[in-house]
């Protein structure tokens, strides 16, 4: 052992002093080396040479030892009085900790896209500030995908598909992508009977999507149709596109959480109903950490809690 790692061993501030401390105080608490070794759970032997070291290292006897009982000198005294001032604030402090890991606390900081973040985020964020009085909520609502590892945010609501690396992700629900129309827009066309004949209508593209031009259909598990739509308009957010939709300015692809509320009131349309587009995942997603902040966990369980049953029905 090189006489570096000595010096390092045999510093009075060293996190091996701390130890013995708990060593220390357990004899003097006892009386016994024994006794002591039976509560902290390890054997006498390692209590005894711990004990011995720290008195080497401080040149002080810290106890008197006989054959049937062990207590602790004049400067043994003293120091345990120290010493268990020490270990009980340090357990209040880990009591603390383990109060904060439980109770939800503090600054969340998360995302969401502009769209479902208006519809379904920000109610389960007004529910948690006041289920958890303790803890704030700094959002930020974009179509444009923030990076977890910049530090900016804990917590990202994804909408789609994960694809960012050096993530974790919670699949929270899920949604289906519907082609909608305005009912005047419709009425001025032929009866769309399958997914080629949208090509004779206007179509409006939403290019925060990863490719908003292909688009597959199904009707079975055998029957497919794909296609490549080419838009009169193209917008860079979700809800720009519904406005568009809504003006019968043409059709396009738009999950069900911001059409449900239109359809329902007849202002939009679900063109070829027969006809399914692949369904998509509500995830929440964290940057790689072995643990998640209360916060985190609780905000999450309560979107799950919230959570529409008919958005986590394909």
């Amino acid at each position: 052992m090189s006489k570096a790692n000595n010096k390092e061993e045999s510093s009075p501030g060293n996190l091996a002093n701390l130890k013995r401390l708990a060593y220390f105080a357990a004899v003097v608490e006892t009386g016994s080396f024994t006794a002591a070794a039976d509560q902290l759970g390890i054997t006498k032997a390692v209590v005894s040479q711990q004990v011995a070291r720290l008195e080497r290292e401080f040149r002080t006897t810290l106890l008197t030892r006989t054959t049937r009982k062990v207590s602790p000198t004049d400067a043994g005294r003293t120091f345990y009085q120290r010493c268990a001032l020490i270990l009980r604030e340090a357990g209040e402090a880990f009591d603390e900790l383990g109060e904060v890991a439980q109770e939800p606390s503090g600054i969340l900081r998360l995302t969401a896209p502009l769209d479902y973040g208006i519809s379904a985020v920000v109610p389960v964020i007004t529910e948690f500030t006041r289920r958890f009085p303790q803890c704030k909520v700094d959002a930020i609502l974009s179509d444009q995908s923030l990076d977890l590892m910049s530090g900016q945010v804990e917590l990202a609501i994804r909408v789609g598909w994960v694809t960012q690396l050096n993530v974790q992700a919670r699949q929270i629900g899920s949604f289906r992508q519907l082609l909608v129309a305005a009912p005047a827009l419709l009425e001025k066309r032929a009866r769309l009977k399958a997914p080629q004949d949208i090509s004779a209508l206007p179509f409006i593209a939403n290019t925060a999507l990863r490719d908003p031009v292909h688009w597959s259909f199904s009707r079975s598990e055998v029957e497919r149709q794909s296609l490549v739509v080419h838009p009169v308009i193209s917008l860079d957010a979700t809800l720009a596109v519904r406005e568009a939709v809504r003006h019968g300015a043409g059709l396009s692809v738009l999950p069900d959480f911001a059409v449900s509320e239109d359809i329902e009131a007849g202002r939009l349309i679900e063109v070829l109903p027969q006809w399914g587009l692949p369904s998509g995942g509500i995830h929440a997603v964290f940057p790689a950490a072995r643990f998640r902040s209360a916060k985190v966990r609780a905000f999450v369980e309560l979107m799950q809690e919230r959570m529409p049953s008919k958005t986590n029905s394909p």
